[in-house]
């Protein structure tokens, strides 16, 4: 340890604390600052001799640990016969281009624009056979089926909300294959190296790079991952923001309203929904760092740390590993977050098909007396489109919609999207499968309408506009980018850092940054 701190302080510090190595007197010189176990008077002595001789705590982490590598290769060299090793040049090449600091970013970007072209691209005709399915289901009960409100329950309950879970089985099965395809040639793990020159100066730890990548998958797992990291400050920082990096179950709101409010262009080559696409995905990362840049000036943190990664070689991937990583993505998305949204599908047909007797009554007596009294079928099934509309709004669901409209009526949206805001703070995928099933119970089902083109027809009452246009669309899209709408993720994090303090503090800044983001978003578009 002399060579690293001079053998006079080691004495010093071994004398005084009854040390037995001049290991664990370094140690305690460099760590002091945060063993709890130090007095503050020992630890005022300590800081004073790191002052008088100028040692930077940092600087000798890492020269005890160059030179401690360093003999460790000297003993292995003696001990130890090898071959001559094959230089592989390719994979250098490679890397100087893949980790260059200009041109591994613009790849990673190249990357990302191509895997979303293919999710928008290869996916496109598989979802329209299952939007299409669900919705001829959804007509075929309807009409085969004895009025009632079982058949009410399978036709505009039942059926569109597995339809809501099944249409994004393409899109995400897709979603994980490309990523564990990059994961298995050893691609990912390039980008863990790229990404760590931005989080050091953020007070992220390099370490956190690999949480924050998971995040794209779940949050759950990206605040789970987080133990690695020693620092606890870094830690907490990285659990705070790893909610921001577009989760799986974002894609699903953002593949609905992209299509339907972005048109199927094509711009330089590539679709122009894949570049919202990536925008979107853009847009969660950037506000990840700079939300960690805003906690890192607040907690001041004061220590630094070090990445330490093994680069894996470049392979060509495993496809029956990429195979099974498609099919158990899907799989739990189906049968966990399958549950959740199934199971908010259900409550919400029973919300928004009853309500208060006295409105529900008066309703089906004016329907009936003008039923009685039309003078043709299609004015028959006008009045029955209108009363059914005219329900929804009077049931327990409309009622708690129309509740909330005047607040986010300023971002665009009325009480329908509301309702949907309201289920979607237990899981965010729920959105998709609450608007079908919301559209499936205020229209006809029998017009056999898919869930995109119901909401891309949808109009507002007072002015005839369409309600997801550019404004409310991109709105909706920057509000879920944004706001913290997984109650499994909060209580992880509440596991994870032992308190509620933090998810609630969490849940309510991220749900207010959402709301003015979308806001802004909204009121520039407009």
């Amino acid at each position: 340890m002399s060579e690293v701190v001079s053998e006079e302080i080691l004495i010093q510090i071994k004398a005084k604390f009854h040390l037995d190595s001049d290991y664990q007197a370094f140690q305690m010189l460099v760590f002091f600052d945060q063993d709890k176990g130090i007095s503050s008077e020992d630890k005022v002595w300590l800081q004073s001799l790191c002052d008088a001789s100028g040692l930077d705590s940092s600087v000798a982490q890492l020269e005890e640990a160059n030179l401690r590598v360093s003999k460790i290769q000297k003993l292995l060299e003696r001990s130890i016969v090898k071959q001559k090793e094959k230089t592989n040049s390719f994979s250098r090449k490679l890397d100087r281009f893949l980790l260059h600091p200009v041109f591994g970013y613009v790849f990673f970007l190249a990357i990302l624009l191509m895997i979303f072209q293919a999710v928008f691209a290869w996916a496109e005709v598989p979802m329209d056979w299952i939007d299409e399915g669900f919705a001829l289901a959804s007509a075929w009960i309807s009409a085969a089926l004895p009025e009632g409100v079982f058949t009410d329950f399978l036709a505009e309950g039942l059926v569109p909300g597995i339809g809501g879970i099944v249409i994004f089985i393409p899109q995400i099965a897709l979603l994980f294959g490309f990523l564990a395809f990059l994961e298995d040639t050893g691609y990912l793990s390039r980008v863990v190296f790229l990404m760590d020159r931005f989080m050091k100066p953020l007070g992220l730890h390099g370490k956190s790079v690999v949480p924050l990548i998971s995040g794209l998958a779940c949050a759950i797992p990206a605040v789970m991952a987080s133990r690695t990291i020693s620092n606890n400050k870094e830690r907490l920082i990285t659990i705070l923001v790893a909610p921001w990096m577009s989760c799986s179950a974002r894609l699903p709101i953002y593949i609905i309203i992209i299509g339907i409010v972005i048109p199927d262009e094509v711009v330089f080559g590539i679709n122009a929904q894949a570049f919202a696409l990536l925008g979107m995905y853009l847009l969660g990362t950037i506000a990840t760092l700079a939300g960690a840049f805003v906690l890192n000036l607040l907690f001041k943190q004061k220590q630094a740390s070090f990445l330490l990664a093994e680069m894996p070689i470049y392979r060509w991937p495993r496809w029956k590993a990429v195979g099974l990583t498609m099919f158990s993505k899907s799989k739990v998305f189906v049968f966990e977050a399958g549950k959740v949204i199934l199971m908010i599908s259900i409550v919400l047909w029973v919300l928004s098909s009853y309500g208060p007797s006295s409105r529900m009554e008066a309703l089906d007596s004016e329907e009936e007396y003008l039923l009685a009294s039309a003078e043709s079928v299609e004015e028959q099934q006008e009045i029955a489109e209108l009363y059914a509309s005219k329900k929804l709004e009077a049931s327990y669901m409309g009622i708690m919609g129309k509740a909330i409209e005047p607040a986010i009526k300023p971002l665009g949206y009325d009480w329908k999207i509301g309702i949907a805001l309201i289920t979607s703070f237990a899981a965010r995928e729920v959105f998709v499968s609450t608007m079908a099933t919301i559209y499936s119970i205020g229209g006809d089902v029998e017009n056999e309408l898919t869930i995109r083109e119901k909401l891309a027809s949808e109009t507002r009452p007072d002015s005839g506009e369409k309600v997801f246009n550019l404004a409310t669309g991109l709105s909706l899209m920057v509000f879920y980018a944004f706001a913290m709408q997984c109650m499994s993720t909060l209580a992880v994090v509440k596991r994870e850092t032992k308190s509620w303090k933090w998810p609630v503090i969490q849940t309510v800044a991220m749900t207010a940054i959402a709301y003015l983001a979308a806001l802004i978003t909204y009121q520039t578009l407009v």
